[in-house]
């Protein structure tokens, strides 16, 4: 039985004056390995990708982390805090993909920058820097420090509906990395997990919708060997192959 095929829009990269369309390893590897569905890297430049094309064979999506921040264009008239982090190539292809998602009832899981996205595609807004807005903790990452120490898990969250039904946790420890955040929530998302401080770190989507979650930490990091990550990968990889059928 082939496997179901799970679209993953790439970062903007430059490296040696050259743009290349990027995406961490442990994001296809979780994809493949965990979700048991086949990943499909789709680059940015629109002239590059027919993005509806992808869809037709397309039975899942995923919206990965990145280093960068989605533009405060987007979601208000606040100047960017750090312009040189923004990736408008990214934000112009996966914003509308999430709509898209929701029309098709394509399953998609979103994480870190994916689920910041998912909250601005459909009207939500962020803070740019969470540490900043107060009442809220430092939640970025101890960049310059091996990825086994930054990617630790490092606060609580509180789980709630769906998600610890899933779960079967009423709290998990987590290893969330993040400078921006949500500031309001978007109409028709549904909070599924708060942070010691009140931020909220997991959605879902639209009732009905086959899959349709969004976290803020990254579970894709040891996916394998985490309970969590494994029961959430299995979840969307199981509706991606519901799809497929």
């Amino acid at each position: 039985m082939s496997r179901p095929l799970v679209v993953i829009p790439a970062c903007t990269k430059v490296i040696n004056q050259l743009t290349f369309d990027a995406v961490a390893r442990v994001y296809t590897t979780a994809v493949a390995e965990v979700a048991k569905c086949q990943p499909i890297i789709v680059p940015l430049d629109t002239s590059l990708a027919d993005i509806k094309s992808v869809l037709r064979v397309a039975n899942g999506i995923l919206l990965t982390g990145s280093v960068s921040n989605v533009s405060p264009s987007l979601y208000g008239d606040e100047p960017p805090i750090m312009a040189d982090m923004l990736d408008p190539a990214r934000d112009a292809v996966t914003l509308p993909l999430v709509k898209t998602a929701i029309e098709m009832q394509l399953p998609l899981f979103a994480i870190c920058r994916g689920f910041q996205e998912v909250n601005v595609a459909l009207g939500g807004t962020l803070h740019q820097a969470v540490h900043a807005a107060g009442p809220y903790n430092d939640h970025r990452a101890e960049y310059g420090k091996p990825p086994d120490v930054r990617f630790r898990a490092k606060h609580t969250l509180k789980l709630k509906d769906d998600l610890r039904d899933w779960i079967g946790q009423d709290e998990i420890l987590v290893n969330s990395l993040h400078g921006q955040g949500i500031k309001t929530l978007a109409p028709g998302l549904r909070p599924q997990a708060h942070a010691e401080d009140g931020l909220v770190e997991a959605v879902l989507g639209p009732d009905g919708h086959p899959f349709f979650l969004g976290v803020q930490w990254h579970p894709e990091w040891g996916a394998k060997s985490n309970p969590i990550s494994v029961k959430l990968f299995e979840r969307f990889g199981a509706a991606a192959q519901r799809n497929a059928s």
